[in-house]
């Protein structure tokens, strides 16, 4: 009787240290778990602090990028300005050379200034140079400069009768405006002038 009481209390005894061990395991387990979740979720927050500096990144990038662009456009305009200032020259000193050619000479050194202009006109071209459309059109303050008007009763109001100076765009903005004359209609006040000086009279007299 006192060996199965023994026995009963060894099997007791070994029961509580399972359960204790199964305890101990599950409480491990759970700590294991927390850990996990708490790693995963510094996992993410990192994930997610990256992604935003990449996006940062990128967007700093592409404005800077835009801004290189926009410096290296500038730069370029301006010196496809300086070329047209020399264009215009060019243009007075061949039509000087044009209305003086009075040997066969001249007029071989005319045709190969025609070709320097051809050359200088296609180097403009392939830099995206266009030439603002002027004479005939309405008056467009984006693209043209009056600095002069035309009395004109066979054209509508504000239409470009003249072109000072040629303008130019360079992909699709303004290089340089126009300088062009405009059309003015003249309202005739002959008659008027005429009523009120016989008015005058009637009142004089």
């Amino acid at each position: 009787m006192a060996e199965q009481q023994e026995e009963d209390k060894s099997i007791g005894e070994e029961g509580g240290r399972k359960e204790e061990q199964v305890e101990a395991l599950r409480a491990e387990l759970e700590s294991v778990k927390s850990e996990l979740r708490q790693a995963k979720e510094s996992s993410e927050s990192s994930l997610n602090k990256m992604r935003y500096l990449m996006a940062d990144f990128d967007n700093y990038r592409k404005q800077m990028e835009k801004q290189l662009a926009s410096k290296a456009e500038s730069i370029k305009a301006e010196l496809l300005l300086k070329f047209l200032n020399i264009r215009d020259d060019y243009l007075r000193a061949l039509s000087v050379a044009r209305q003086s050619k009075s040997s066969e000479q001249g007029g071989v050194v005319i045709e190969g200034l025609e070709g320097i202009l051809k050359n200088i006109d296609s180097l403009l071209a392939s830099e995206g140079v266009r030439e603002i459309e002027a004479v005939g059109t309405p008056f467009d303050p984006n693209v043209h400069d009056a600095i002069a008007y035309s009395a004109r009763d066979d054209l509508a109001e504000n239409t470009v009768t003249a072109e000072i100076r040629k303008g130019y765009m360079l992909n699709g903005r303004v290089l340089r405006p126009s300088l062009v004359e405009i059309s003015k209609i003249v309202k005739n006040t002959v008659n008027d002038t005429k009523e009120v000086n016989i008015q005058g009279g009637q009142g004089g007299g």
